[in-house]
């Protein structure tokens, strides 16, 4: 049988040979391109490029592929982007700590409260790292200390400030020795211990003693700067007169404060030992901001001190001390850190600022302590609960939706041998909460 008889056939064998064709006649110009154009070139004088004349190129000259980095690309993106400054030394991690709303205490005055959250301050754990450093800095300028000379730096202390110039004193180059009231924490002396600091614990006495704790850290930054044969000098850090402590919260809570509330705060409440962190922060938000009128400053203060009749009815008196008696031991309080029978250069400075004050019993700190657990999974100290319920108190006495500023200090694990114990033997652990107002005793004030 012919292809002439089958004319579809012979078309589909026409078909299939021209292809084939066009295959080989492709591949034999695309290596017969090169010889056609380097011969085209030197027609006109044109120098050959090698690289331009590449196998597997077709009609039409194609451009070499560029490699591009997009992860390099991306990385140094990234880098163009302004990145927050990397803090220098433990030092820098002190401050700007976060503002946050506790939602119980919100909720049940109907007025926000806010917590500024000291117990984050990254030297020590407390507002007292402002101070320390702020102290320490004030003593290198004014030339008391030089570090890496041997210098000490001397503090009496109830616990909180003496672990915040322990860290720093290590971080920059000097030695510290503590003189400490031998009914506190030992969660706080063995942290000291463990930061290096010299720790004389003593026996509580008034302020007119030399055997006080403040009057003795005085005395042993004296002899060691008489006695000393390698030139080093002990240095008398002086928390509760030296002005570089309310300075410290003058400059930094503060402005950090009006800046995270954006100035839009009714009340501000804390409790004073120094005195330093209620009256840097009413001094800066009352006068440097122009507060004097919005803004109400209330002493939180506890079992016997003496400060909340000073602010009420201007004389220093508690239950147990008369002004100008002052050689009794303060009344027995579980409460650390806040509370006295004296009035300091820092509490001065800003106490015709504070507008009113709030008493905080034992019971109340340590019911306030287990209800901040129960509700809000915040673990606190004495002195941040006492903060607490005057914060409440206040809030109870002020329009609603008012905002109300206080201080966390320091977290629940330095004050677990006594504060904490104390809530246990209470037994408020177990005790079912209720309603807020109730609990604290404060009905009569709603």
């Amino acid at each position: 049988m012919s292809m002439s008889n089958h004319p579809k056939a012979y078309g589909a064998a026409a078909i299939s040979v021209a292809f084939v064709a066009g295959i080989l006649l492709t591949l034999g110009f695309k290596d017969f391109y090169p010889d056609l154009e380097r011969r085209y070139q030197r027609r006109k004088g044109q120098p050959f490029n090698r690289a331009d004349s590449r196998p597997g190129s077709t009609y039409l000259p194609v451009p070499p592929v560029k490699l591009e980095d997009h992860t390099r690309s991306a990385r140094q993106s990234a880098v163009s982007i302004a990145a927050p400054p990397i803090p220098e030394g433990i030092e820098g991690c002190i401050g700007n700590t976060p503002l946050f709303k506790i939602r119980s205490l919100s909720e049940a005055t109907g007025c926000v409260i806010l917590a500024k959250a000291e117990f984050l301050n990254g030297a020590g754990g407390s507002p007292k790292d402002r101070v320390a450093l702020n102290m320490i800095r004030m003593a290198e300028e004014e030339g008391l200390l030089t570090p890496g000379q041997g210098d000490t730096i001397y503090e009496g202390t109830v616990g909180s400030t003496g672990i915040s110039l322990a860290t720093l004193a290590r971080a920059k180059g000097y030695k510290a020795y503590i003189c400490m009231p031998n009914d506190q924490s030992t969660e706080k002396s063995d942290l000291l211990h463990h930061l290096g600091a010299t720790v004389e614990r003593v026996t509580p006495a008034p302020i007119t003693s030399t055997e006080h704790f403040v009057n003795l850290a005085r005395t042993r930054a004296k002899e060691h700067t008489a006695s000393s044969e390698d030139k080093s000098r002990g240095f008398f850090a002086d928390q509760f007169e030296s002005m570089a402590n309310y300075r410290a919260h003058f400059e930094a809570t503060g402005p950090e404060i009006f800046e995270q509330t954006g100035g839009h705060i009714d009340a501000f409440v804390a409790g004073a030992g120094t005195g330093g962190t209620i009256s840097g922060v009413a001094l800066f938000l009352k006068q440097q901001m122009g507060l004097i009128k919005e803004l109400k400053v209330v002493l939180a203060d506890p079992e016997g001190s003496g400060l909340y009749n000073k602010v009420k009815h201007g004389v220093m008196f508690s239950n147990t001390e008369k002004e100008g008696t002052r050689r009794r031991q303060q009344v027995d309080t579980i409460v650390e850190g806040i509370g006295i029978n004296r009035l300091t250069e820092n509490f001065e400075a800003g106490r015709e600022l504070i507008d009113d004050a709030v008493k905080v019993t034992d019971l109340q700190a340590m019911k306030m302590a287990r209800w901040l657990v129960e509700k809000d999974g915040i673990f606190v100290g004495s002195s941040s609960a006492v903060n607490c319920v005057a914060a409440v108190a206040a809030a109870l006495q002020m329009p609603k939706g008012s905002r109300i500023v206080t201080i966390l200090c320091d977290s629940g694990t330095r004050h677990l041998s006594k504060f904490w114990k104390k809530v246990g033997e209470a037994g408020l652990e177990d005790h079912e909460q209720g309603d807020l107002i109730d609990l604290l005793g404060l009905k009569n004030q709603v």
